[in-house]
């Protein structure tokens, strides 16, 4: 009897716990357009399975990538898989070697120099920042222009003003795996896109309201700016310049994958860089926002698991598929959220590989 009646708390306690976790949860129905199979252009490859690893010194998670006048890369990283408690900007020289430029104490996400060869950084503690060469930090903006926090600022671009746009994903709580599974399970639009003019220290929202905005890029005559919505598979043109500026609409939707980073090439083409590819489990709970409380609310180690799936697009400037590069098993790159181009090589990272992927491009 006594052990019937332990069984019973146990299974009581964990019903509790469900329920409280569930309750934690306000999601959004959603009908996400049917998953576009992989043919045509993204017909699957092997490609990313040949990349050379750039080790990260025991940390994880490149979100960003750039580099300096002399070939130096720079990433932020954190602490471990899963654990974004603690992080640092890294530099590697080209010879390999790992250095702490800055110990940021959070993850930085977006990343790019200025013309004063300032490092502009995203970081998840101290919101958009200022490193000098001589490493001293500035605080630019910490907050919108309705008094909220960057919490999880993203992506990152510097057009020829040095005026600097930026996401932030959310307001609401900073960033850990069990807050980045809320955001794609509410599907609310929780972040926004912003300007900082660095002459007047003024931050403008341009969109407010995004759905786990990422990635940003400004096109080569800069006349609008590409911002992905990592968990509506989708990316938005907002236009800068000419008779639409200031107007938002949708450059590609019906991705294959959760977007994350985006950068631009040379000739005025796009690199987007994958998380994932889609889960059809995940866009067949969508609609159902009482399924979506209950697998928000199971222990984490029946929460569903990001399949291993390395993917890079290169994309026109109207939205046009140009070629693809895979790892469909993961071998590799498992991952390849951020994504970059260098002296013919495409640089890659991701948000919990402890290396960076380097990929030797076609003439």
């Amino acid at each position: 009897m006594r052990k019937i009646k332990s069984i019973i708390l146990v299974i009581s306690g964990a019903i509790l716990i469900l329920s409280h976790q569930s309750c934690a949860l306000k999601p959004l129905a959603w009908n996400p357009p049917i998953n576009p199979l992989f043919e045509g252009i993204t017909k699957l490859n092997n490609e990313l399975t040949t990349v050379e690893k750039i080790d990260l010194g025991g940390w994880v998670g490149a979100e960003d990538i750039v580099f300096d006048s002399i070939g130096n890369l720079y990433c932020g990283v954190h602490k471990a898989e899963n654990d974004f408690s603690d992080g640092k900007i890294l530099k590697i020289n080209p010879d390999g070697k790992v250095e702490i430029f800055y110990d940021a104490g959070s993850w930085v996400a977006g990343l790019h120099f200025d013309k004063q060869n300032n490092l502009i950084a995203l970081s998840h503690k101290l919101g958009l920042i200022s490193i000098s060469p001589l490493k001293k930090v500035v605080v630019l903006a910490n907050k919108d222009d309705r008094d909220r926090r960057f919490l999880i600022p993203n992506g990152l671009d510097i057009d020829s003003k040095q005026n600097m746009y930026f996401t932030n994903t959310s307001s609401e709580s900073p960033y850990t795996i069990k807050y980045g599974r809320k955001l794609i399970l509410e599907m609310r639009p929780n972040g926004g896109l912003y300007q900082y003019n660095p002459s007047t220290k003024v931050i403008t929202t341009l969109i407010d309201g995004t759905y786990f905005g990422n990635g940003v890029v400004i096109s080569k005559d800069e006349t609008f700016l590409l911002m992905v919505e990592t968990t509506k598979y989708q990316i938005l043109k907002y236009w800068l310049k000419g008779s639409n500026a200031g107007k938002t609409e949708i450059f590609m939707d019906n991705l294959p994958g959760f977007p994350n980073g985006i950068s631009i090439r040379e000739d005025g083409t796009f690199w987007l860089g994958f998380t994932t590819k889609r889960n059809d489990a995940l866009d067949k709970i969508h609609p159902k926002k009482g399924m979506k409380k209950f697998v928000y609310g199971l222990p984490n180690w029946l929460q569903p698991k990001q399949d291993k799936f390395g993917m890079v697009m290169h994309l026109s400037e109207n939205g046009k598929i140009l070629n693809s590069f895979f790892d469909p098993t993961g071998i590799k790159m498992s991952e390849a959220g951020s994504v970059k181009e260098q002296n013919g090589y495409l640089y890659m990272g991701g948000d919990n590989l402890p290396y960076i992927g380097k990929y030797k491009l076609e003439p």
